[in-house]
């Protein structure tokens, strides 16, 4: 039995009314059904507001609300939710707008969110499926362990499985909404995890994480998915979103950990490039997931791209 009390799911929506029916739906047929539904839309121009409206009607019995977002990307609209005054202190979810919950999702992160005064953070695998939600194969990101060295290196909790304890939407509260920020879930990740808090994976799949042209790198999986990741990490797009949270982190660092602030001390002492940068990733144990993941970082960070 759950102990925790209603729980707010939010969703941050931006054109998104092709595949928003199939998740609103997904929520109502949720077995954990003590829930509120928070929106905050960017600005779409393609009926979402509308199907959104349509929803909360009929739905009356329901705390539903729609609210207009901060118009700078994803990770800001999340977070101007998350960050709202007047949001209940109680246990989130994070929605995406294009994806689909298992029926027992809800039920299950909140039996498994860790339920102390330490932040604590809940993510899981997912069925990555095509367009059609026809599934393709499991995402199961999180092989490697959670820990702050490893959140300056990748993300391994998916947002759209992503729910947080009171203490760490406290934590993220006290933090703000950072400018420039890549990712909400990579974010968070860092944050709960720097301020030595619980991060727990899920192995059992509870969502259908659609894939399109959007997010085709996220969770695929085979060689033509590793090298795609291993490129982007390779790229200077990875350097200045992880240089962009490291900055973030390093304004908020009294909301840290000794050992975190130590770590990114020595990050930002690192030299920028060459043996020294790359003995610098060992020392501090910045890996990713896989051997081919690790070998990139590493190679990027020699290179001045990480």
């Amino acid at each position: 039995m759950c102990a925790w009390p209603t729980v707010t799911i939010l969703l941050a929506t931006c054109n998104g009314a092709r595949h928003l029916p199939d998740q609103l739906a997904s929520l109502i047929r949720q077995s954990h059904g003590d829930w509120r539904l928070w929106v905050s839309d960017d600005g779409s121009t393609d009926g979402t507001r509308a199907l959104l409206s349509g929803f909360a009607a009929d739905h009356p019995d329901r705390d539903i609300r729609l609210f207009d977002g901060p118009r700078r990307g994803s990770a800001a609209n999340f977070l101007t939710l998350l960050c709202r005054a007047d949001l209940p202190l109680g246990p989130v979810a994070f929605c995406d707008q294009d994806d689909v919950w298992l029926r027992g999702k809800l039920a299950r992160a909140l039996d498994l969110l860790p339920n102390s005064d330490r932040p604590g953070l809940y993510g899981a695998a997912s069925l990555i499926t095509d367009v059609a939600l026809r599934p393709k194969a499991v995402n199961r990101s999180a092989c490697a362990s959670a820990s702050f060295a490893n959140s300056l290196a990748q993300n391994i909790f998916s947002g759209h499985t992503l729910c947080l304890n009171p203490a760490a939407v406290r934590l993220a509260r006290a933090a703000g909404i950072p400018r420039d920020l890549a990712f909400h879930d990579w974010w968070l990740y860092q944050l709960v995890s720097g301020a030595g808090g619980e991060c727990l994976f899920d192995p059992q799949p509870v969502a259908l994480y659609r894939q399109h042209g959007t997010n085709l790198i996220g969770g695929g999986r085979g060689i033509a998915s590793a090298l795609a990741r291993t490129r982007l990490v390779l790229g200077r797009d990875f350097r200045r979103w992880s240089e962009s949270h490291r900055r973030a982190l390093a304004l908020r660092s009294h909301l840290l950990s000794p050992e975190a602030r130590l770590i990114l001390t020595e990050m930002q002492r690192a030299a920028p490039s060459g043996t020294a940068r790359l003995k610098s990733f060992r020392r501090l144990g910045l890996r990713r997931n896989g051997r081919l993941g690790t070998l990139a970082l590493w190679g990027a960070a020699a290179c001045g791209l990480a």
